[in-house]
């Protein structure tokens, strides 16, 4: 189709949006002390929505129905923010018992950085990373940054109260703007639920891969083998990243207990634990609720977390899910870049019937080629049979 000539070239469309993007990014970052908690609160109000659902078909009243809302969302968020809490305290009690092997162990690579030509003040700097004291301070210092953020905790109280009433108009809004806007009211009907079972999904998931990584590492006699058995059920909701951030402490506090040995089990453990849950069942289970591709997913972790912070690593699939539906589902003309996002069932039935008919031609020219093989030939006079 030729471009009509009072459109603008693709480039300068391209990098207006990119300009655009960019502006926007900057913007929502600026105000990131209100609009993560915001974003969490109604990512909380999404998932606990067919509580009210379920007890107004129960005949309970709505009122009632809202007041069950409000309670599970503010369970969920308790439950999280104790779990972190914890969590933190126990390892900074844990720290100083293992001073000597840590103090032991910077000794070692300070000396291995010397045998490399390193400088000493270098080497020094290198190896106060994993001085106890300083981990200490740094936990400290994030859990005091946590109870500092009480206007965050304010912000995610009242807009529970808040979007749990007015949740209770979404299906009239949602019919009245069907009348002309239908491609929306369908891409965020699409949108909730996609999220609702992903979370749900990932969180039952992320119980089973801390329970079974828990008694693995008590197993192998790992101290704290609870804590990091919760540790990995926090990061599985951090696409690609979080199993990095889980399997670290695990790995070191092996090492002190039981060497290499324990280390490699570990790392064992965790790596099939992790390919089995994270690349064969989610994806069975979740199937079309998250439509990106690894690529996408790994950057939207990273872009989310650095706009609106730690908790945008934890939202990053639903976020981007969200600006997805508003900006490509609910928009006809754009829905082709798809694709381009990651595999839908329009393109996986493509290619399984790439591959079948891959395989049926490479079958056809195996055959051919054996038939050749086999075909006797045929007498010439300058050598006859």
């Amino acid at each position: 189709m030729p471009r009509m000539s009072g459109a603008l070239p693709r480039g300068v469309v391209l990098l207006v949006g990119l300009a655009a993007a960019t502006v926007a990014s900057i913007g929502l970052s600026s105000i990131r002390a209100i609009l993560a908690p915001v974003l969490l609160t109604l990512i909380l109000t999404i998932c606990a929505h067919p509580v009210r659902l379920y007890a107004q078909k129960r005949g309970v009243p709505q009122g009632l129905a809202t007041g069950s809302v409000i309670v599970v969302m503010f369970a969920l968020l308790a439950g999280f923010t104790l779990t972190v809490i914890v969590a933190v305290g126990q390892f900074i009690a844990m720290l100083p018992q293992y001073a000597g092997q840590f103090e032991q162990i910077g000794q070692n690579i300070h000396a291995w950085l010397g045998s490399l030509g390193i400088s000493q003040d270098q080497a020094s700097a290198l190896v106060s990373t994993i001085d106890p004291r300083n981990i200490m301070a740094l936990l400290t210092g994030a859990v005091g940054g946590v109870f500092s953020i009480s206007g965050a905790l304010v912000i995610v109280l009242t807009m529970m109260i808040l979007m749990s009433a007015d949740a209770v108009y979404i299906p009239t809004i949602l019919h009245q703007l069907a009348i002309r806007e239908p491609h929306l009211v369908t891409a965020l009907t699409d949108y909730a639920s996609n999220v609702r079972r992903y979370m749900v999904v990932t969180t039952v998931l992320g119980l089973a891969q801390g329970a079974i990584n828990a008694l693995s590492l008590w197993i192998l006699h790992v101290p704290a083998a609870l804590l990091w058995g919760l540790l990995a059920f926090l990061c599985s909701f951090i696409p690609n990243v979080g199993y990095f951030f889980a399997i670290v402490p695990p790995m070191v506090f092996g090492f002190l207990v039981g060497g290499w040995p324990t280390l490699i089990a570990v790392v064992i453990i965790y790596g099939l634990v992790n390919a089995v849950v994270q690349s064969i069942i989610q994806p069975r289970v979740v199937g079309q609720a998250v439509s990106l591709s690894q690529s996408i997913t790994f950057f939207s972790v990273l872009f989310w977390a650095v706009v609106i912070g730690p908790i945008g690593a934890i939202l990053a699939i639903p976020l981007t899910l969200l600006g997805k539906a508003l900006l490509i589902d609910s928009n006809p003309e754009a829905r082709f870049w798809r694709p381009a996002l990651g595999p839908t069932g329009e393109t996986r039935n493509i290619k399984q019937l790439d591959d079948l008919e891959s395989k049926r031609t490479r079958r056809v020219a195996h055959r051919a080629s054996k038939d050749a093989a086999a075909e006797p030939t045929e007498p010439t006079e300058e050598h006859p049979a």
